[in-house]
């Protein structure tokens, strides 16, 4: 698989699961299938180069009294990279510090961890590092070493003792590896064998050996971890998004079950009541049209009109309420007009007045009235804010299953090259 291919599904996976980023970026370090890659990582001016150049035989790291090692540094020997990351707190804008986290977790196949004796027990920071990787080595195997550098500048062994004591109450069972990369390297100039044993060195060089051993491995069951942790992830995550999704569609489902029950009962109660009322009536004065002198008293066609006028807000009233408690109640933007008081849903539907018994009778005593009127108020419902929300809600979640399904089959191209 190409590198190009391989990022773009290790993109589609994160895109889903984005908090499995740095996995995602060490699984492609793993599947490459480079040589195993040691990490130096500790607090600035701790001895980390001094130890590297003393490990891989040369000169390959500065060394200096001030602050020297600003980007990762690395050196291939032997079939093993090694690499010299940025001293903890050594920036103050902290860059150094996430440039030396990322090596150690993403890069790394075995962490040494470097303390200077001179400084004592661990401090809170150093302290809270050394217990994550500590958590990572359970979970991924990859090992870290406690290396205690510089222990030529302590006063004697009672002191180094004192100073491993301190350590262990604060890392219970933690393995010191003490060395002096002075030491070792006078010792290999001026040809001193003792000084070399004394340093340290060859002794954290063996049990480099041992674990550099372990390391295929440990990189194939971390590589098998990682797989079945992201792939078991993708899996809840689709369920659960499915759990979600039929949710979502059930309550639109009900949602609209509910309206249309209740709006065909409100619709069948009010057109009874018309429909009892108008029956009830005698002559049609309502038809009779008023004469000009007519116009400021009081007449039986204007008293018909409004009773006519007052059973329709009745009934009108009755639907609304049916129509406010599931959301419709303005029209939407598209269909507004300047006068806002008309920008209503009932007013689109029922109009603003009626004056005749044929125009009730039409609205609510006929099959077809009824209908129309069914018909029109569930388009508007379909339009309410609430129902489009939940509309969008489900094209969401239905965008997000397909990227989670996405992820899934991209994991797969992945898993199938490893």
């Amino acid at each position: 698989m190409s590198s190009k291919i391989r990022e773009q599904a290790a993109h589609d996976v994160a895109s889903v699961l984005p908090e499995r980023a740095h996995d995602l970026a060490r699984l492609q370090i793993l599947i490459d299938d480079s040589e195993p890659v040691v990490t130096v990582v500790g607090k600035y001016n701790h001895g980390k180069s001094s130890l590297l150049n003393e490990l891989v035989g040369r000169d390959a790291f500065a060394v200096s009294d001030r602050r020297e090692t600003v980007r990762l540094s690395d050196s291939v020997r032997e079939g093993v990279r090694w690499l010299d990351a940025p001293g903890l707190d050594a920036d103050v804008g902290s860059a150094d510090d996430r440039e030396a986290l990322r090596a150690a977790w993403l890069k790394s196949d075995i962490r040494l961890f470097v303390h200077a004796a001179k400084e004592g027990e661990l401090d809170a920071k150093e302290l809270a590092l050394l217990s994550e990787l500590d958590r990572d080595r359970v979970r991924t195997g990859r090992q870290t070493l406690f290396v205690l550098s510089q222990v030529d500048q302590l006063a004697d062994d009672a002191e180094l003792q004192s100073v491993g004591a301190a350590i262990d109450r604060q890392m219970p069972g933690v393995v010191l590896n003490a060395v002096s990369s002075m030491r070792h390297r006078k010792g290999l100039e001026g040809g001193k064998k003792l000084l070399l044993e004394k340093s340290g060195i060859p002794a954290l060089h063996v049990t480099l050996q041992t674990e550099l051993a372990r390391v295929p491995k440990a990189r194939a069951q971390e590589t098998e971890l990682l797989f079945r942790e992201i792939g078991t992830k993708l899996q809840q995550l689709r369920a659960a998004q499915q759990t979600s999704l039929d949710l979502l569609r059930h309550t639109q489902q009900q949602q609209r079950i509910d309206f249309d029950r209740g709006l065909s009962s409100v619709i069948e109660k009010v057109a009874g009541d018309i429909e009892a009322m108008l029956n009830a009536l005698g002559t049609d004065h309502a038809i009779v049209p008023d004469t000009a002198k007519d116009a400021y008293a009081i007449t039986a066609g204007k008293l018909e009109r409004a009773h006519i006028q007052i059973a329709y807000s009745r009934a009108c009233i009755e639907i609304d309420a049916l129509l406010a408690g599931h959301g419709v109640i303005g029209l939407p933007k598209e269909q507004h007009t300047a006068a806002k008081s008309l920008n209503s849903v009932m007013i689109a539907v029922m109009g603003v007045s009626v004056k005749f018994r044929k125009d009730l009778r039409r609205m609510f005593c006929e099959a077809s009235g009824r209908e129309r009127m069914q018909r029109e108020f569930t388009h508007y419902y379909e339009l309410s804010d609430d129902r489009k929300a939940l509309a969008a809600q489900i094209v969401d979640m239905e965008a997000a299953i397909a990227a989670s399904d996405q992820a899934a089959t991209a994991l797969q191209t992945l898993e199938a090259r490893a």
